[in-house]
């Protein structure tokens, strides 16, 4: 079973005194040079018409920074050329140099995708040149002319068009292995209430095989994973052993035919999971939480063990395995806290909060076995304070100069539709996901590499701060950890028929 997971932020990095940015009026750099070839773009064509493609494809950058040479960046012109871009001192751009052409006459290809590139690691790089074809690279040191010499060791035709989403290099047991992740966008012909498209992620494991002493590389494994909606963050591991994709519809490994019963059994378990009764149900007041948990008849008050923490709770039946054990979603006072058996045979466990007042939306974070139950006098003080927003007339007074609620006035950043986001970590070798984490309204903004070793790094809302967050797969205990905070990050779009506005956010 997955387990559920939070994010735990570092309150050193929050400054909850932040009081505002400076606005300055310094110029940004800004590098113009000719090339005498134009970039190979690919629109998007009139059967790519959904969002997916919008996001997958539609909103590609054609400028791929190496991030293991900062100071370099790489395109792809209409010639079919890899050109590279050498920033100078800061100060100016060199002229474009030719580092690889591909072999393929991308202008034959009608349904093809933009070509991608990713930098797997300081020597190699995964190529695709947008038909189906996927390319292994050694690329040598990269940036400098003298040392850079591209080299094909391993390319193959791999079915539908791709772009490269993410890519590592790795040694395991003396063998050196290229790890790929491929996007495609394909046509569901099931799908006849949605889109009529779905996802898929192909997870590609390219292995150094030596045979009577040829070297060459071959795929060893291919792994897809599919899905309804593009990933915000899809990367692998460095050590190639598990993915973590942030999405807002969760992603499966499809099985082949050999795998199918398997597939079926989980699918069976789902759903008996699904109308199972709930492990506990859980009230609450403005001073205190109430969980009733129904127990069997043979527990006795002597095979009951609850341990109280100020920000968790854990309950154990006879020394097995804990019954209800996490984080809870806010500190309670926990010398005060009590439980006793009931008639029914039922545990009630008592939970005095230590900051009165606020509700919780959940119990215990990322825990969905349990079910809130509101008494009758919260659903009327909940229904009173709603009223003033609603009116048995349509439209009472369009003359009002302030209405309740204008749209236009909301900040792009508030527009978050995407509630039930994810993030999970998936294992390489039983195909499972092994965590997930709900991440409810913490939005998903962007993400960057901080180190080019390490995964990407990704950046959430939270409040109304940014934080960001470096994934540790070495590193059970903080698979996730919190580095940076860009406080007060948002932005605010004017009307599109007037002028945007774009803030650069610097922190000193």
């Amino acid at each position: 079973m997955a387990a559920h997971c939070s994010l735990q932020t570092k309150r050193l990095l929050l400054d909850p005194k932040f009081e505002g940015y400076k606005l300055s009026l310094e110029p940004l750099a800004c590098y113009q040079l000719e090339l005498d070839a134009a970039v190979a773009e690919v629109k998007l064509r009139d059967d790519q018409y959904t969002l997916d493609h919008m996001r997958a494809f539609g909103m590609y950058n054609y400028l791929h920074l190496d991030s293991w040479y900062q100071d370099n960046v790489y395109y792809v012109d209409q010639f079919g050329r890899i050109m590279n871009l050498s920033v100078t001192l800061d100060t100016a751009l060199q002229k474009p140099r030719e580092v690889f052409r591909l072999p393929t006459d991308l202008a034959a290809y009608d349904n093809r995708l933009c070509a991608s590139i990713h930098f797997s690691s300081s020597t190699w790089v995964t190529l695709s040149d947008g038909t189906g074809r996927l390319y292994l690279i050694k690329s040598g040191k990269r940036g400098n002319s003298t040392s850079e010499k591209w080299e094909i060791v391993f390319n193959e035709e791999l079915g539908s068009p791709f772009t490269i989403a993410h890519s590592v290099s790795f040694v395991k047991s003396d063998t050196h292995s290229v790890a790929v992740l491929l996007l495609r966008v394909e046509k569901d012909e099931l799908d006849t209430k949605g889109s009529g498209f779905h996802i898929t992620l192909e997870w590609v494991t390219i292995a150094e095989i030596s045979k009577e002493g040829d070297h060459r590389y071959e795929i060893l494994k291919r792994r897809v994973l599919q899905g309804k909606s593009v990933p915000h963050y899809a990367a692998i591991e460095p050590s190639g052993d598990g993915l973590m994709i942030v999405s807002y519809k969760p992603f499966k490994f499809m099985e082949g035919e050999d795998n199918k019963s398997e597939e079926n059994d989980d699918a069976e378990a789902t759903k008996e999971k699904k109308v199972a009764d709930p492990l506990y149900y859980w009230q609450q007041t403005e001073d205190d939480v109430t969980i009733t948990v129904h127990i069997p008849e043979d527990i006795t008050k002597d095979d009951i063990k609850v341990r109280f923490s100020p920000d968790s709770v854990c309950v154990i039946l006879k020394d097995q395995p804990p019954l209800m054990e996490g984080k809870l979603y806010s500190s309670v006072d926990h010398e005060s806290c009590t439980w006793i058996i009931r008639e029914s045979k039922s545990l009630e466990i008592s939970l005095i909060k230590k900051n009165e007042g606020p509700r919780w939306p959940e119990l215990i974070v990322g825990d969905t076995r349990g079910e809130f139950i509101m008494d009758s006098s919260q659903c009327s003080e909940i229904s009173e304070s709603l009223m003033h927003l609603t009116s048995e007339v349509m439209n009472p007074n369009p003359e009002k100069e302030n209405p309740p609620c204008n749209a236009q006035e909301l900040e792009e950043c508030d527009a978050f539709l995407e509630d039930s986001a994810s993030l999970c970590r998936f294992d390489g070798d039983t195909l499972k996901v092994t965590h997930v984490i709900n991440l409810g309204s913490n939005q998903y903004l962007f993400s960057v590499v901080v180190d080019p070793k390490e995964m990407p790094c990704f950046c959430l809302r939270h409040d109304v701060d940014a934080l960001l967050w470096q994934p540790h797969s070495d590193q059970p205990e903080n698979m996730w950890e919190h580095i940076a905070t860009f406080n007060a990050l948002g932005d605010k779009s004017e009307d599109l028929d007037m002028i945007v506005h774009c803030f650069f956010y610097c922190k000193s």
